[in-house]
């Protein structure tokens, strides 16, 4: 099959010279490498390893608008939460280097200057809410920043806000009220129209949507949706039906919108659609205010073209008192009321995204991520400790690298049962990227910026799958790294076709070590890994298991790789803890091992 293809260029280590370097992630790298050269009648070999410093202190979150008891509890038994409301944008940009995690609603701006000014710390920035519209995911994506937000949380509460102003502007609610409180009676004043039996057009059909569509159901009313990337059969279940746009401002009586806020949405209601519509149509905007032209809505309401109109939002919030939008008489308005229920504020949308928020800050994989690879929770769960291995295998085959030409190429193979449509490799490349960059380079890779980095660094990442026969209830079989046109630090790691190749298994949920160049082993990935390549003789796991041993460094997993009895051989042994330089020395020069290397996971 075609394999596809992103470009990145990655700097490679020198295993003779020792470096220190930061890595913007919960736990910091310092890479070190010594040499070894010994002649035992076999020629050279080698020893290298790398270790780890210490860890981060906790993240810093800084919630920099109103967020419920509940969320900000549950930050707080994670990170050191800030919080500080109504900043300038000077003011948040000044904070935001101190900061790990950004959390906002509506009210606050995060632009590219403050990605910028973070200076690469800020590695997630919660939406507490739907919309997103007031991030600038470009920048996001580019500063390797995930942006998650909370989509379920106020979708029944947004719902129920717009059925309350679709009937309350049906029946003069308002206006009525008002009318009473300033001591008048006007019975036939604010008569008003029925819902049962008129048509809706809900213009937008996520989640919002869907849930206010069902409640309009409800009330008797013949509902029809345009969205032109919504799945027909999620409107059949329900008794909606899809529409084209035209058609549907065109027949409905009343319009509800629930669409985002971008290039093609925005001022989507206007004097040329305007022109479009039933003469007495009425509008409902629980969405975003900039959909709507707003002079352009003003100019339908006095010709009649539009009958009336309620409004949660609006396109600068809060609008002028002046506005002649607001003061309409046949316009009712709210001051963003959406999602501003107790149950919603408090309790769903606070803790969703204080749950998506710390996830993200623990390298937790996020469903309800939006400038990453969106990937349903269940396949996510599917998937997590194949996501795990692409990681480790791609830390595995960069710290097997040397030489000054640097990793350009490198190939990734999926085995699998399952058909190419039913296996989305999208986040399982981002971790294998993560792993091959990370290790060597200042720069945090995650699912956001993964390909990104990968363009700007000129690595050239290919994919193919091998389409295997049999039952395919496992999502892969097997992943294997192949990185080309480079030298090894541990010469058995090079296949038979010249490349740095290592491959894996998830065993029983725990990801294994499988292939190093052409050995077989079978090693779990957990802690570190000691390779050797030795002349396979009696007593060799008991020699370096004693020198081992002697250290208090427990043994997880040994595995013999061998291409025949007393011939060459791989052994790959899983310690829980790192062994000190002058251990693995020791087993360097065991007369029976040729080269040794010691690998951080």
């Amino acid at each position: 099959m075609a394999a596809s293809t992103s470009t990145l260029n990655v700097p490679s280590l020198n295993p003779k010279l020792s470096s220190s370097l930061s890595i913007s992630s919960p736990a910091q790298f310092s890479i070190s490498s010594l040499s070894l050269r010994a002649a035992h009648g076999r020629g050279s070999r080698r020893f290298v390893v790398l270790a780890t410093g210490g860890l981060d202190a906790k993240p810093t979150v800084l919630v920099a608008e109103k967020l419920g008891a509940a969320g900000l509890d549950l930050l707080k038994e994670f990170a050191n939460v800030d919080c500080s409301y109504n900043l300038s944008p000077e003011e948040l940009n000044t904070k935001i280097s101190l900061c790990d995690a950004l959390i906002v609603r509506s009210g606050t701006k995060v632009s590219r200057e403050v990605f910028e000014s973070s200076g690469g710390r800020l590695k997630v920035v919660g939406r507490a809410g739907v919309g997103i519209d007031n991030v600038d995911l470009a920048a996001a994506t580019e500063h390797g920043c995930l942006v998650v937000n909370a989509p379920t949380a106020n979708t029944v509460a947004a719902a129920e806000h717009g059925i309350a102003l679709l009937a309350a502007m049906a029946r003069n609610v308002a206006q009525a009220d008002a009318s009473v409180k300033a001591g008048k009676w006007l019975r036939n004043k604010y008569v008003g129209v029925s819902l049962v039996g008129k048509t809706l057009a809900v213009m937008g059909f996520g989640k919002v949507g869907t849930e206010l569509a069902r409640r309009a159901k409800g009330l008797g009313m013949h509902v029809i949706a345009h969205d032109p990337y919504a799945p027909a059969d999620r409107a059949r279940a329900i008794g909606v039906e899809l529409v084209t746009f035209d058609e549907a401002i065109a027949t409905a009586d009343f319009i509800s919108l629930h669409m985002p806020l971008t290039p093609t949405t925005s001022k989507m209601l206007n004097d040329e659609t305007f022109g479009k519509m039933k003469k007495g149509v009425r509008i409902v905007n629980v969405a975003r205010g900039g959909v709507i032209d707003e002079e352009a809505l003003v100019r339908a309401l006095d010709s009649g073209i539009v009958a009336q109109a309620a409004l949660d939002v609006f396109t600068k919030e809060p609008p002028s008192p002046e506005s002649k939008l607001v003061q309409h008489e046949n316009v009712i308005v709210t001051p963003h009321l959406g999602a501003s229920t107790v149950e919603a504020q408090v309790e769903g949308v606070a803790i969703e995204i204080a749950e998506a928020v710390v996830g993200a800050l623990k390298g937790e994989l996020a469903s309800t991520a939006v400038n990453a690879p969106m990937v349903p929770a269940e396949v996510l769960s599917e998937l997590k400790p194949y996501v795990i291995l692409a990681e480790k295998l791609g830390r595995l085959a960069v710290q097997l690298v040397t030489g000054g030409s640097g990793v350009k190429s490198v190939k990734v193979t999926y085995a699998s049962a399952r058909a190419p449509d039913d296996l989305d490799t999208r986040v399982l490349r981002a971790m294998i990227t993560k792993g091959i960059i990370e290790p060597i380079s200042s720069v945090f890779v995650n699912l956001v910026n993964a390909d990104f980095t990968a363009k700007q660094r000129g690595v050239r990442i290919t994919e193919e799958r091998i389409l295997l026969d049999g039952s395919p209830e496992a999502p892969l079989d097997s992943i294997q790294v192949q990185i080309a046109n480079v030298e090894s630090k541990f010469a058995s790691a090079i296949s038979d076709t010249g490349e740095i190749r290592v491959e894996g298994r998830v065993k029983d949920g725990v990801p294994h070590l499988t292939r190093v160049g052409s050995f077989e082993v079978d090693v779990s990935l957990e802690g570190s890994i000691i390779l050797c390549r030795q002349v396979d003789q009696p007593g060799m796991i008991g020699k370096v298991g004693s020198i081992l041993g002697q250290e208090n460094v427990n043994v997880s997993f040994m595995s013999v790789g061998r291409i025949a009895p007393r011939k060459q051989a791989v052994m790959a042994i899983g310690v829980d803890d790192q062994p000190s330089k002058e251990s693995l020395q020791r087993i360097g020069e065991i007369p029976a091992v040729e080269e040794i290397v010691f690998l951080k996971l």
